[in-house]
């Protein structure tokens, strides 16, 4: 069988990245003939992922010649981000049953959804694919209210098999831009780790440079000026230097979902920063202590 996978590829964001990774392992390993990722650097993606790639607007070749279309993981079907990033994705599921093709919706998160529009072209179009499988009950939920059927199964990376190292003495702060995450925020956080954690190496991580980078450096400066010294900036990193950085931690702090992800598998004492629903509910079904985005006190880092 031929594939051709469709998903936030090429951005350089290190969940998303790790799920493609994941998923074309998994084709390999099941004997794929042929897998092609869409990609916003396809050169870059090649050889990240040792597959063929093609560009984001230029994948309809790629898929006449494909047997089956997979869309995910990640969040792909959402308009938070934007309308137009939702009719992407949908634009690519269309090409694919107007040519009769075989469409799979993988471990994705649905949602949310807020145009009446964006709704109904959804609908429409997953009521038409082969399969859907979803990483989160509400999504599940979300699709049964639409009459559509789906599968629950793990996000990707919770199926990694991760050792639990339980090491001492290093803490990480992962941040990522987001319109409601403050300065203020930022900076009583900053303050507050600084006295948490007065005896430990900290490591603020960006795992996504382009979003996460310009955040952590602010969040480094204001340890800094804290009067807390031992301190590094961790950025441009690959999938396994990501993957290294966080489960070498003892105290993980983390905005991104699978950043929170990889601290659970790797039994590193984990806090989530509550950004997003999607991880929201990952803290409920791992028991995690949350931060909102309106803390000021961070009471709970006295439970971890």
């Amino acid at each position: 069988m031929k594939y051709i996978i469709s998903g936030y590829i090429g951005f350089d964001n290190f969940g998303d990245e790790a799920i493609a990774h994941v998923l074309t392992q998994k084709l390999k390993q099941n004997g794929a003939e042929k897998i092609t990722l869409i990609s916003s650097n396809p050169s870059r993606t090649s050889k990240l992922h040792d597959t063929d790639s093609c560009g984001m607007f230029k994948f309809l070749p790629v898929l006449i010649d494909s047997d089956v279309l997979i869309s995910g993981g990640g969040s792909l079907l959402q308009d938070v981000t934007s309308l137009k990033s939702l009719l992407y994705y949908l634009g690519v599921i269309f090409t694919a049953l107007i040519f009769g093709k075989k469409v799979e919706i993988f471990a994705q998160g649905i949602g949310p959804i807020n145009s009446k529009f964006g709704q109904m072209l959804t609908k429409f179009l997953l009521k038409r694919v082969n399969k859907i499988t979803v990483r989160d009950i509400e999504s599940q939920n979300l699709l049964m209210t639409w009459g559509i059927k789906s599968e629950l199964v793990n996000d990707p990376i919770l199926d990694l098999d991760l050792p639990q190292k339980n090491l001492k003495g290093i803490v990480g702060i992962q941040l990522r831009s987001f319109p409601s995450l403050t300065q203020d925020f930022v900076e009583k956080l900053a303050v507050k780790v600084a006295e948490k954690f007065r005896d430990k190496k900290i490591e603020v991580i960006s795992l996504q440079d382009s979003a996460d980078l310009e955040v952590c450096r602010r969040f480094t400066e204001k340890l800094i000026q804290s009067g807390f010294t031992n301190v590094e900036l961790k950025s441009n990193l690959t999938i396994q230097d990501s993957i290294d950085t966080i489960s070498n931690l003892e105290y993980l702090i983390a905005m991104r979902f699978h950043a929170n992800i990889i601290g659970i598998k790797s039994g590193v004492k984990t806090i989530a920063i509550n950004y997003d629903p999607k991880v929201k509910t990952l803290a409920q079904r791992f028991n995690l202590p949350l931060i909102e985005l309106d803390e000021r006190e961070f009471s709970m880092l006295g439970d971890i």
